[in-house]
């Protein structure tokens, strides 16, 4: 950030009118708006004042804006403008418009702040209102003024890496890829990309194959329905795919009952892909098989000291310390979701140095932990497991990424159809955002889930309701 400058602008100038929620979302959003103005209204400052002090993520990046915006006044006065390093403007404006509608209400900040974007409108052309809160954008609509999202680290969810694909195949190819273990590839594949491969003996199939049935991938194939799969791995530099176990692995007496559970499970297993994303609706298996993984890795093969887990802190809007205990019996509440996956699991899992999950968690085998707790830590040699992460922002996401150190594996989980968080959807919270940016990359492994295991009645829930 460098210099002062005077407040007039180019009738051709964007005017940027920024909520609070923006800034939340991204500290340093002020930076995407490259050659503009940016407007500030005083009480977007009002409203990170008083987030500043809560001890969570809006607290901390409350925090980050506030520290971004003064750094700012360094290089001028903020009433008059000061320019920023990508050559926009920023200013803090107090104006409220006297000919705003009657009826509009101004007893509140969120109101206050669409009334400042009204006002700048009258001697500005070309004004935006940039708000996460659809609300917030319909009451500025109604006004008149042009609204939008924050759009800068939004993806479509619709057409987001699934880090597998399904193909059909001749029986002749089949034959090949079964005896010789490898198949050669002629489409582009991202590393540590799958094939789930189907060959149907009687005829040509009519389209892609649905290769998630548990019935259909039991070992290799059911020859009675006359369908065979197999499942292959990306091999990008020798363009092949490379064959999988044929037969489903059981570990810690966990048994994956779909071929997309079963390449999880090839990720979460290969301590050469220390970051794996598992995406999918409620039953589909995701934190049940990190858990496992990370109980084979952490108990058997020793292979990491520890596995952390942990989840945010966000279904009701509070942080844990609003709950009475220790730490332990606050972060219980959250995190039984977690204890009831690995309840599960013990119950059939019969070790000789395992006695209890009480006793896993004494012993730190296990911690949990709150990603409050997380920020600022070095994470070296350990297993960790994050759950529910779409409700977490972009800027949340690599926060906690990049607290693992040396011979650390990240398995980050979660569905972005089910968000808690007000100001995050599908197509712009964490967990999607990471799959658009590290798809393609050797050290990220991802799977997208189709089929809910729970039970019958869980997958027509999720399917209706």
């Amino acid at each position: 950030m460098n210099g002062g400058t005077d407040r007039r602008t180019s009738e051709k100038t964007k005017t940027f009118v920024i909520d609070t929620n923006v800034l939340i979302h991204n500290p340093t959003a002020l930076l995407s708006f490259k050659g503009s103005e940016i407007v500030i209204p005083l009480w977007v400052l009002e409203e990170l004042d008083n987030l500043k002090s809560y001890n969570d993520q809006r607290g901390k990046a409350a925090r980050d804006a506030i520290r971004f915006i003064a750094e700012a006044t360094k290089g001028g006065n903020l009433h008059d403008g000061v320019r920023l390093e990508n050559d926009s403007i920023l200013r803090v404006a107090l104006s409220l418009s006297t000919d705003i509608p009657n009826g509009f209400p101004l007893d509140r900040n969120d109101n206050k702040i669409i009334a400042t974007a009204f006002a700048i409108q009258k001697t500005r052309e070309r004004v935006f209102f940039v708000s996460k809160d659809i609300n917030a954008r319909v009451k500025a609509l109604s006004l008149g003024i042009k609204a939008v999202d924050y759009e800068k680290q939004q993806v479509d969810i619709n057409t987001l890496y699934a880090g597998c694909r399904e193909v059909d195949i001749s029986a002749e190819n089949f034959e090949t890829f079964i005896a010789d273990r490898v198949l050669p590839w002629k489409e582009n594949l991202c590393p540590n990309e799958y094939v789930i491969l189907t060959e149907r003996q009687h005829g040509p199939a009519a389209g892609p194959a649905a290769s998630d049935g548990a019935a259909n991938e039991r070992a290799v194939g059911d020859h009675a329905a006359g369908i065979r799969t197999a499942i292959g791995r990306s091999d990008p530099e020798n363009r092949q795919i490379r064959l999988i176990g044929r037969e489903a692995k059981r570990v810690c007496g966990i048994v994956p009952l779909n071929a997309r559970q079963r390449i999880a499970l090839d990720l979460l297993l290969d301590d050469s892909v220390p970051i794996v994303t598992l995406l999918g609706k409620a039953g589909t298996g995701k934190t049940l098989l990190a858990i496992t993984a990370g109980l084979r890795k952490v108990v058997e093969e020793k292979k990491y000291t520890r596995m952390l887990v942990s989840r945010p802190v966000v279904p009701v809007g509070k942080d844990i310390g609003y709950l009475p205990g220790e730490k332990s019996a606050k972060m219980s509440n959250w995190m039984q979701p977690l204890f009831d996956n690995l309840e599960f699991i013990l119950g059939g899992y019969k070790a000789p140095n395992i006695k209890s999950m009480d006793q896993l968690l004494k012993d730190k085998t296990i911690e949990i932990e709150a990603l409050s707790y997380i920020r600022g830590r070095s994470l070296p040699n350990q297993f960790i497991i994050v759950d529910e992460i779409q409700n977490l922002t972009p800027h949340e996401v690599k926060t906690i990424v990049s607290r693992a150190g040396e011979n650390t594996k990240v398995v980050l989980s979660g569905d972005p159809y089910q968000i808690d968080n007000m100001y995050l959807d599908a197509n712009s919270n964490g967990l999607t955002y990471l799959v658009d940016r590290f798809k393609g990359q050797k050290l990220f492994g991802h799977v997208t889930f189709q089929k809910s295991e729970r039970s019958p009645l869980a997958e027509l829930a999720t399917e209706l309701l």
